[in-house]
């Protein structure tokens, strides 16, 4: 089997209003693999900087030896495992090699026009412009937002809030709120309790990762469900990962597949989850329409019933073309043909 690496450094739609320092671009690299038959399977190893473990597990070396070589053959499985990233990839491409190269990995409704619902993601940035992604959002179809927060001014994010419950009920929209760790412990338990008047649907990851004391003591007391996202991150052995939830017993998990070391990976931390009463739904990780791709039909499969995280393809200037478009807060899989990946 001959492989094949093309990086592609994706740029991202910048509206203006968006906070200082954000990405602007992020590298992905695409895997692909054929066979004698000269048929040939893709996926995308994507990268986010500061939170894939890939780079500082030596991931270009890796690729530089894989695209040398030609071969999945000088892997070892020891490095496979500290690359979640280009696990994920190669699984996808080896599971779009024997699907023929369709690109259509896991059979269900969605390949054949189901919507997966979706929540609406809203960028951090001035309060004007939070306001009017908020208003496009609900504009455009979205029943669930999902909101950055710990990003600006706390009582200003406090009011972001208050605008959306005095035009929209719980009934009409659901919120979610991510915090990305950016609540301080000592007043985490406070926060959450104002935030909490403004019926969130959860909040993902309010304190950093690591401190799984504090953790477990907010997830028993916490006025809004707490959903582990970071905290993930990292954790391969499973009697870790089991431990991990008996001890935090949270609310929810995230599954990103591409920073979990793919979906075999997240399936397990499922298992686990449900083991313990615990939900969970599906977030891809700033994957362009390859990664995406293989999510949302991985995530169709599993048929949760709760909003999955996968709006976020529209985010890149330079995404390839691909059949997945969304409507009125939902992904389809069925527009336009796939593009193909050059170099």
């Amino acid at each position: 089997m001959k492989a094949e690496v093309y990086h592609r450094k994706m740029k991202f739609k910048i509206p203006s209003g968006t906070s200082r320092g954000i990405l602007k671009t992020k590298d992905s690299w695409f895997i692909t693999l054929s066979n004698d038959q000269q048929r040939e399977g893709i996926g995308e190893c994507s990268i986010i900087a500061g939170l894939s473990p890939d780079l500082d597990n030596g991931l270009e070396s890796v690729l530089a030896k894989m695209e040398s070589e030609a071969t999945l053959d000088c892997l070892s499985e020891d490095e496979l495992n500290k690359l979640p990233a280009l696990n994920f990839a190669i699984e996808t491409a080896k599971l779009d090699l024997t699907a023929q190269g369709t690109k259509q990995l896991f059979p269900s409704e969605f390949l054949s026009g189901k919507g997966i619902p979706i929540n609406g993601l809203v960028w951090m940035g001035t309060k004007e412009f939070m306001y009017d992604q908020i208003k496009c959002k609900l504009s455009e179809g979205y029943e669930c937002i999902k909101i950055k927060v710990a990003a600006i001014d706390f009582e200003e994010e406090l009011s972001l809030l208050k605008y959306i419950r005095s035009q929209f009920s719980k009934n009409d929209i659901e919120i979610r709120l991510d915090a990305n760790g950016g609540f301080a412990v000592s007043s985490a338990y406070e926060t959450l309790s104002k935030l909490s008047q403004y019926e969130i649907q959860s909040i993902e990851q309010p304190i950093a990762v690591g401190q799984h004391e504090e953790m477990a003591r907010l997830c028993e007391k916490t006025p809004i469900d707490i959903a582990l996202d970071e905290e993930l991150i990292g954790i391969t052995d499973p009697e870790v990962k089991k431990q991990l939830l008996k001890s935090i017993r949270p609310q929810f998990i995230i599954l990103k597949p591409s920073l979990l070391g793919g979906f075999a990976a997240a399936e397990n931390w499922i298992s686990l989850a449900q083991s313990e009463d615990i939900g969970w739904w599906v977030t891809s990780a700033l994957e362009a329409n390859i990664g995406l791709n293989a999510i949302a039909q991985w995530t169709a499969k599993l048929e949760n019933p709760l909003h999955q995280g996968l709006g976020t393809g529209q985010l890149f200037t330079n995404n390839l073309s691909s059949p997945l478009f969304i409507d009125k807060g939902q992904l389809y899989y069925g527009g336009t043909s796939w593009q193909k990946l050059t170099s």
